[in-house]
């Protein structure tokens, strides 16, 4: 397969941008400039558009902290769902909480789970430990399925399950035995789950499976039962090769730690994040391989390739694809698997982001990104319509 198609970018002008630009070199804005003119002469590529809302959400009640933001779902009334990690609160974000207490009110971790309105409001609240199931030792992941029911995952030590509860909290299945060891050929457990997606119509759920196993998993909605399950090119996945992601290298016949994405296209195709490997491959959902892309290959470390949702258009015609190391959110022409352009940059202030881990589309089109690490917060893109590309990176999309 040619660089051109691992790569996805926009002809040869826009393939030598990005390789200048992830050396680290002086020529990257040139570089980004003549890839824009490749792509003017090239016949005018569009993409779609963004403007971060810096004031959405509103203000949590209650003197409310998020963590780590390791999850983000949009569901059908376009409610924006996370799950996030109080116990990565430090001691100095919560005194009131010390012993003794060294703030009169301020600050308290926000439970797990939250729903958001559509306009920014906290309209739910649940989640942690409770009779009949186990809750993860480091949640990981939120979805709500087509019965809207909410699935949750988790890749600390021992989360070898995963649960789905109502939309209110109430708890109605564990999928796995907690506290098995990581095995990507089991058929009744899992390993450290990153995320769960859905396919409606026929019912299943598919596990990103995960920090620990080097596959995906494919179960039962109702009863959890492991219907199958694959690894990289639709191999049989192997716990034992150990082998690192060297950029330039030959592309790895196995599945990198973590699978931290497995999402379900209209179309049937399944699009896995292989995120330390830089890498989104594309399935049958049989667990045919169909194709891949490489995205900022010289990334090492943690990997470009996160989390993915596609736009709301009837043909999914864009994938949206966080990276949690260049801190951009990248748009790809998702039938060509081409690279078009991203926004986004590390930092703190709204429109940047710190650790980019989950992303997700509501039926309007906007973009919603959660952040892990010390970024702890949800941040939302307005959609702005198509738009002419005219970088490779448009960086912080601060509203005009």
């Amino acid at each position: 397969m040619s660089i051109l198609k691992k790569y996805g970018l926009l002809g040869t002008m826009a393939v030598l941008a990005v390789v200048v630009a992830c050396s680290g070199g002086a020529m990257e804005a040139p570089a980004e400039e003549q890839a824009a003119d490749a792509a003017g002469d090239a016949g005018g590529v569009q993409a779609p558009m963004f403007e971060v809302d810096p004031l959405w959400p509103k203000p949590l009640p209650n003197h409310w902290l998020l963590g780590s933001t390791i999850g983000v779902d949009a569901d059908t009334q376009d409610h924006i769902w996370v799950v996030h990690r109080a116990s990565t609160l430090a001691a100095n974000e919560t005194p009131v909480l010390g012993d003794p207490p060294t703030a009169e009110e301020c600050c308290a971790p926000a439970p797990p789970v939250l729903e958001f309105d559509s306009e920014g409001n906290l309209v739910g609240q649940w989640g942690g430990p409770g009779d009949g199931y186990d809750w993860p030792s480091s949640n990981h992941g939120i979805t709500v399925d087509h019965m809207d029911n909410v699935w949750i995952g988790g890749n600390g030590a021992g989360d070898s399950h995963a649960l789905k509860f109502t939309r209110g909290g109430e708890f109605l299945l564990q999928i796995g035995v907690a506290g098995r060891d990581p095995d990507s050929l089991s058929l009744d457990s899992f390993g450290r789950i990153a995320k769960i997606s859905v396919d409606g119509p026929e019912n299943e759920i598919y596990f990103a499976d995960g920090y620990g196993n080097k596959r995906v998993a494919v179960v039962d909605a109702d009863t959890g039962e492991v219907k199958r399950f694959w690894g990289a090119y639709g191999n049989e996945p192997d716990d034992s090769d150990r082998q690192r992601y060297t950029p330039g290298g030959p592309p790895l016949q196995q599945f990198r730690s973590p699978v931290h994405c497995a999402e379900v296209s209209d179309s049937g195709l399944i699009y896995v994040c292989d995120r330390s490997h830089d890498r989104i491959q594309v399935f049958q959902k049989d667990g045919t391989f169909v194709d891949e892309m490489f995205v900022l290959p010289n990334t090492t470390g943690s990997g470009s390739a996160w989390d993915i949702d596609f736009s709301h258009d009837p043909d999914q015609a864009y994938i949206y694809l966080a990276d949690g190391v260049n801190q951009r959110v990248h748009i790809i022409d998702r039938e060509n698997l081409e690279h078009l352009t991203s926004f986004g940059d590390g930092g703190r202030q709204p429109g940047q982001f710190f650790g980019a881990h989950s992303i997700t589309v509501d039926s309007q089109g906007n973009i919603y990104t959660t952040e892990t690490y010390e970024g702890k917060r949800l941040q939302k893109f307005v959609y702005k319509g198509m738009g002419p590309v005219t970088t490779q990176n448009q960086g912080v999309v601060w509203p005009r």
